[in-house]
């Protein structure tokens, strides 16, 4: 029986890396993304994947983008073997000069988003695991929700609320086989960070340190680690946060 996955945030970076890895892997995935355009440019260059690929448009932020989209995706598919929640947003700045709106929007992205998202994937999810399939959930934290790092303070904060989801979440699914688990990159060149890396962009972005391996990730990075918590290796991981940082935060490494 053919796995299906959804993922939020698709239509760019790493949910866009995920999705391809997924489907060289035999899975049948629906893209979600309140972004029409992205869907659109991917579902044409994903051609080669045929009907294993589906889009939905959903807004996280949105009680009744999520809701609908899931129960659209329940009709169609019945069940669900793997939620990747990679929809995200970023806002840079230090708190005293944060403005109300981009701190209630970092939260209701990274945070309530992902937590509506996996509650309603979670009866068709639950469906799978009791029919002894696979039933997965992976959340993507940030290794700034572990080593918090000045002026992306709220963003810190929403990834921190992340892995604790991730660990209560995880304990709580158990009795369901529904296994969750995040992964917590450093900077990925996305869409999301790019503009942020640009010379002269003055946003007070900072990297989340120099990795050893002397490069930042690539989304197909992370989709790796992805694909292997989706995967039937995973089965007695659960409640884990795996940072995908080429080894960022093992130790500090002191400027030349």
């Amino acid at each position: 029986m053919t796995k299906i996955a959804a993922i939020t945030g698709a239509a760019s970076g790493i949910g866009r890396g995920t999705a391809k890895r997924l489907l060289d892997e035999g899975w049948s995935v629906v893209v979600l993304d309140r972004d029409r355009e992205g869907l659109e440019t991917l579902c044409k260059d994903f051609t080669v994947y045929g009907d294993r690929l589906a889009a939905l448009d959903c807004d996280v932020s949105s009680v009744e983008s999520v809701v609908g989209a899931f129960q659209l995706l329940g009709r169609r598919f019945g069940r669900l073997n793997g939620l990747v929640c990679s929809a995200g947003v970023l806002r840079i700045g230090a708190l005293e000069a944060m403005s109300v709106e981009d701190f209630d929007q970092l939260f209701a992205v990274n945070v309530r988003g992902l937590w509506l998202s996996a509650r309603e994937a979670m009866p068709l999810l639950k469906l799978a695991g009791a029919e002894g399939e696979l039933a997965r959930i992976v959340f993507l934290a940030s290794i700034s929700g572990i080593r918090h790092k000045i002026d992306s303070d709220a963003y810190a904060a929403t990834k921190s609320a992340v892995i604790a989801l991730t660990k209560v979440m995880a304990v709580e699914c158990a009795p369901y086989r529904v296994l969750v688990n995040a992964v917590a990159p450093a900077t990925v060149d996305t869409p999301m960070v790019r503009p942020h890396l640009k010379p002269g962009s003055n946003t007070r972005y900072r990297t989340s340190g120099a990795s050893p391996l002397g490069r930042i990730a690539q989304p197909e990075d992370v989709a790796a680690v992805i694909a292997f918590l989706m995967s039937e290796n995973a089965g007695y991981v659960s409640g884990t946060v795996i940072p995908v940082d080429a080894g960022t935060v093992a130790a500090y490494v002191p400027p030349s």
